[in-house]
């Protein structure tokens, strides 16, 4: 079923959103620096239109439930703007500027629905007070037996029924999906323009799962309503956008990194995250799991200090190698992660000390440092990171050996210099802009430029990413 575009209710452009993080410190000592700063969101625009279903998906963390809640004016923006129908919403809030539309207006044109209903509903209230409440607030116009017939109306239009009984009972008297369903009914009582539906099916049963996107799709229709739908859960995204030709789009470290129309974004990914969601999605039946899964490790970047460039570059199969270099992709990736173990200080040199140690050396029982021939501790930490085979480039393997050399030896800075010198990526230094690749879909990939987009990336998973030793692998 296609859907096509109405007016534009919400538009955000270049939108941000940065937390001062103080949850971690430092103790007495920390109370005189200054608080890290968490980059929620950053840079995103989107535009959601009349009667439009879209779904943000990413993994706990990317920002989707921020961007969310920035988009119906619950979270201020540190950057960019929004506008409902054209008026900023939060100049209309400040009362600043020429403001065509009230706030109080928009705040009633969108609504939320939150993870968990059971939260949201006063327990020593029946449902019929619960469901009053806003409109005694915003419809102060209409009677007590309106307000009533309008709430039975919706209870039984949910398939609450007979309405008579559900209105008079207490939310504990309720289950999950029906405590959803009051949620879903409080929201639309304010008819409004848009629904905010943060993770809102999470916590139910498949079946409820079903019967509640079903649900919302019936409401879409009767309503005009459009929702934006908070999920974790690619599967659920697709059932839900699918038949109403929605939008899904994909997140990443706070980054809107490829949005389209679900049939697009499930069956043809064009960014290399997308492409590891779709595979870890089990319900994807177009996906050749015999593959290995398509991305170099599993830790996630602190938001507090994401990657440079592309932000995936730290985890991407088909990340980019700079001009003049031409390894085989499964070695260029392992490469890259010793890299980036060797700049966060993560290479475990003691215990590779004692893999690489003979059995009378570990027999020996002493606490000091244990000596073990360079040669065979630089071989150690190559086997670690899946390098134990020269690379395929000549310049490209003496560089790694100089590297891992000094390394082994106790060095810091200049193994990170050394590896830098050759061993650095576009997709490190060059922030990705958003590409149209095919109608109502757009990337944000260096892939997709012209001067990039030859990659022929094989994913890896070799190695053993459970001890955190990235020799090209992840395991999900």
């Amino acid at each position: 079923m296609s859907n096509p575009r109405g007016e534009c209710i919400i538009s955000l452009e270049d939108v941000e959103v940065h937390f001062e993080d103080s949850s971690d410190s430092g103790g007495f000592f920390g109370l005189f620096s200054d608080p890290d700063t968490v980059h929620a969101v950053d840079g995103i625009s989107l535009d959601i239109h009349e009667n439009e279903m879209i779904a943000l998906v990413g993994e706990s963390g990317c920002g989707k439930t921020t961007l969310g809640k920035t988009s119906i004016g619950l979270q201020r923006p540190t950057g960019g703007s929004i506008t409902y129908r054209g008026q900023d919403i939060w100049e209309a809030k400040d009362g600043e500027g020429e403001i065509d539309i009230p706030f109080r207006e928009i705040r009633k044109s969108l609504q939320i629905i939150h993870q968990d209903p059971g939260s949201a509903l006063n327990p020593n209230r029946k449902v019929m007070t619960i469901l009053e409440s806003p409109l005694k607030k915003w419809e102060k116009h209409l009677s007590k037996d309106d307000r009533a017939a309008r709430i039975l109306g919706l209870l039984e239009r949910v398939g609450m029924s007979p309405p008579d009984d559900y209105a008079y009972r207490y939310p504990h008297q309720l289950s999950g999906g029906e405590k959803q369903r009051v949620a879903l009914i409080r929201a639309l009582l304010m008819n409004p323009d848009l629904i905010l539906a943060d993770e809102a099916i999470s916590a139910l049963d498949v079946s409820l799962r079903i019967e509640m996107m079903d649900l919302m799709h019936e409401l879409q229709d009767a309503f005009n309503t459009s929702f934006l739908f908070i999920s974790h859960d690619f599967s659920n995204a697709r059932y839900l956008c699918e038949k109403v030709g929605g939008r899904i789009g994909v997140m990443y470290l706070g980054e809107l990194v490829e949005i389209g129309t679900a049939a697009e974004i499930t069956q043809n990914p064009q960014h290399p995250y997308t492409k590891s969601l779709v595979w870890a999605t089990p319900d994807f039946e177009s996906i050749n799991r015999e593959d290995k899964m398509p991305i170099r490790k599993i830790d996630i970047p602190d938001p507090v200090n994401p990657p440079s460039g592309c932000r995936f570059h730290t985890r991407c199969p088909e990340v980019i190698q700079p001009e003049g270099l031409d390894l085989d992709q499964q070695q260029w990736g392992r490469v890259l992660n010793l890299r980036q173990a060797i700049e966060e200080d993560r290479v475990e040199l003691d215990r590779l000390r004692e893999q690489a140690a003979d059995e009378d050396v570990l027999e020996d029982g002493s606490e000091d440092e244990l000596e073990v021939p360079l040669e065979d501790l630089v071989a150690e930490i190559r086997l670690d990171y899946g390098l134990e085979d020269p690379l395929s480039q000549g310049d490209a393997e003496s560089t790694l050996d100089d590297a891992v050399r000094m390394v082994a030896t106790g060095k810091r800075e200049e193994p990170i210099e050394t590896l830098r010198s050759l061993f650095t990526t576009p997709c490190e230094e060059i922030e990705p802009p958003a590409e149209s690749v095919g109608t109502d879909h757009t990337v944000a990939c260096l892939l997709h430029q012209d001067e990039y987009g030859t990659s022929d990336a094989v994913s890896d998973t070799d190695g053993d990413s459970d001890t955190g030793h990235e020799s090209g692998a992840a395991d999900d």
